[in-house]
């Protein structure tokens, strides 16, 4: 008798131990999958960051009088380069705090830019700058579509770490919550504006 509760003790035990390295694995590959994915929004940003020195060398000499937005252009584009660097090594809830912020610093001063651009005739018309803004705003689009692969696969990854019972396992072998990777956008913040 005493055998059989053994038996059954081990038996229950191991497919407990085999739930929780299914569970464990699952959480693993649901991480790589969102780290991943933000090895796709670096490899657009690091594509940005290249697109946006030629840009500011080459509307230095349209914009001569609006040296203060290239200089904001030059700095916001540094920081979001060192932060998108720490993102890289551990894209954690710290780091993607940080590099959200930068780029939401980023895409303001860009978005400055280019309305300066639009309106300046000279910059309008140079060849060169509008290859840089078309491709600079190709880009754009890129690290959208990727933003948006990126935050699918860390809700998956939250989802699923959020859990019952999973829940209990990634708290048990620390599987921390992954940040969103969010661009504010000023203008997307404004209600639209209608004429009666």
């Amino acid at each position: 008798m005493g055998f059989i509760i053994l038996l059954t003790a081990l038996v229950v035990l191991f497919f407990l131990l085999m739930f929780s390295v299914s569970i464990c694995n699952g959480l693993v590959a649901l991480r790589n999958r969102y780290k991943n994915a933000f090895t796709q929004i670096d490899a657009q940003l690091k594509h940005r960051y290249a697109l946006i020195p030629n840009l500011v060398e080459t509307a230095k000499s349209c914009l001569e009088h609006e040296r203060a937005i290239l200089d904001d252009v030059v700095a916001a584009r540094n920081t979001a380069s060192a932060a998108s660097v720490k993102a890289a090594a551990n894209p954690g809830d710290a780091t993607m705090k940080e590099l959200s912020a930068a780029e939401t610093m980023l895409a303001g001063t860009l978005g400055r830019l280019f309305a300066v651009a639009e309106a300046n005739p000279d910059l309008k018309g140079n060849p060169v700058a509008g290859r840089l803004l078309e491709e600079l705003t190709l880009t754009e689009n890129r690290i959208s579509s990727a933003q948006r692969a990126y935050n699918d696969a860390v809700m998956n990854y939250n989802t699923r770490r959020e859990v019952i019972p999973v829940n209990f396992a990634a708290a048990a072998f620390r599987f921390a919550p992954a940040e969103l990777f969010v661009i504010e956008k000023p203008d997307e913040k404004q209600a639209l504006k209608v004429p009666f």
